[in-house]
């Protein structure tokens, strides 16, 4: 039997990107450096089935509405799993395109963001940097094992350790006083001083080239919903930096007609900051990509057109509630999907708790999408919190086995 051909392609080699036609008609800034291969993609499109729901989620059912979900947290593997390997396909080809070594990028002590930034450049020989925002290594003068130490292994973290980031720490109010910008560009000042050329990447990979990730996704989606014939009426999704979001918003706006669709309701639900801030931030990233708003100018006031923002953040980032960490393991007990607590799980718990109870009629009969943007290692760091949840769907029984039959 002849053996069979496989074709190899290099994940540092980075390709030219051809944009989908509906966005070069609208959008003036086009990435210039290409797009690496780093993502399993096109990510599923599925209809979850609502009937035998529990707790919250009963609310569909009750409403008759077709529940879809986006899988991006299957992008890309446990590594790489979520949103965020979308963005970085195009900032790291920009990276090696440039001539860079390396990579500075910021986050949560538990950044997704962070831990796919740092396999992805392992990936293609890029050393990677990370500043972990974390209360638990605030004494500057401990050494690196101390440090080490403190800042533990649970969840994104290990995967950081493992693939040979180097991690360094700031506290919430550093980031909060001095800026993320200011303290990347204080990592890439250091690193150029010893000899390196550091590639600076924004909180979440959000900018202007970053959220190209997604008007690709966006384009990938409508493929799907036009094969299976599937008019969306909401679209629904967590919003942390805002390059997720802006690239959906954006997206569904310029690319429905083009595939005959209607302009379905666009439902960032912030996980963070106030609603304000991310129509401010969301329009400031469509204009950096040559996005024109009616009155040419980018205010408080813009807004990406059929887009509502939401207040989801409850206690604060990171911060989960009995209540979100209940839905959470009831809709994995229900649908077999595992959420995760900073971003996924806290935005679909709020849409269905509070949005669509506010006006339950406008939900009736719809379909609805939720892009799961991935994070499920998160889930490691809320163990004390959720193993009284766990109890309620999940036994746990001694074997008797010797007990004669």
């Amino acid at each position: 039997m002849p053996s069979k051909m496989l074709s190899f392609s290099s994940t540092a080699q980075s390709s030219v990107y051809d944009a989908p036609s509906w966005a070069k008609t609208h959008l003036s800034n086009l990435p210039k450096h290409g797009r690496l291969t780093l993502s399993n993609t096109p990510t599923p499109l599925q209809q979850i089935s609502t009937k035998n729901m529990k707790g919250a989620m009963k609310i569909l059912s009750d409403l008759q509405t077709n529940f879809y979900m986006k899988r991006d947290d299957m992008t890309a593997g446990v590594e790489m799993g979520g949103n965020k390997i979308r963005k970085l396909e195009f900032l790291l080809a920009e990276a090696l395109r440039l001539g860079h070594d390396s990579v500075v990028t910021i986050g949560g002590e538990q950044s997704n963001h962070c831990r796919t930034t740092a396999a992805a450049c392992r990936m293609v020989e890029l050393e990677p940097h990370l500043i972990l925002r974390t209360n638990k290594c605030a004494d500057v003068s401990d050494d690196v094992t101390e440090g080490s130490k403190k800042l533990g292994v649970v969840g994104n973290v290990l995967f950081d350790r493992m693939v040979g980031a180097k991690i360094h720490t700031c506290t919430p109010g550093e980031y909060g006083r001095l800026g993320s910008n200011v303290l990347i560009e204080k990592v890439c000042e250091n690193l150029r001083a010893s000899g390196k050329n550091p590639y600076p990447i924004p909180v979440g990979g959000s900018n202007q080239l970053g959220t190209w990730g997604y008007i690709d996704g966006v384009d990938e989606l409508q493929h799907q919903l036009k094969a299976e014939n599937v008019q969306l009426d909401h679209v629904v999704f967590a919003s942390g930096s805002g390059g997720t979001a802006t690239g959906i918003a954006l997206g569904m706006n310029l690319s429905s007609n083009h595939y005959g669709f209607r302009i379905p309701t666009i439902h960032p639900v912030g996980v963070c900051d106030d609603p304000p801030y991310f129509h401010r931030v969301l329009s400031e990233i469509a204009s950096e990509m040559g996005y024109s708003f009616d009155d040419g100018q980018v205010s408080s006031s813009s807004s990406i057109p059929h887009t509502t923002v939401h207040q989801g953040k409850n206690l604060g980032y990171a911060q989960s509630t009995t209540d979100e960490l209940e839905f959470i393991t009831q809709f994995a007990s229900d649908t077999g999907i595992v959420l995760d607590p900073v971003y996924s799980g806290k935005a679909l718990y709020h849409f269905i708790t509070h949005v669509i109870p506010s006006n339950s009629e406008i939900f009736r009969g719809k379909n609805i999408l939720f892009w799961h943007t991935g994070g499920s290692l998160g889930m490691y760091e809320k163990e004390s919190m959720i193993v009284n949840e766990l109890d309620k769907v999940s036994t746990v029984n001694r074997l008797d086995a010797y007990n004669k039959l």
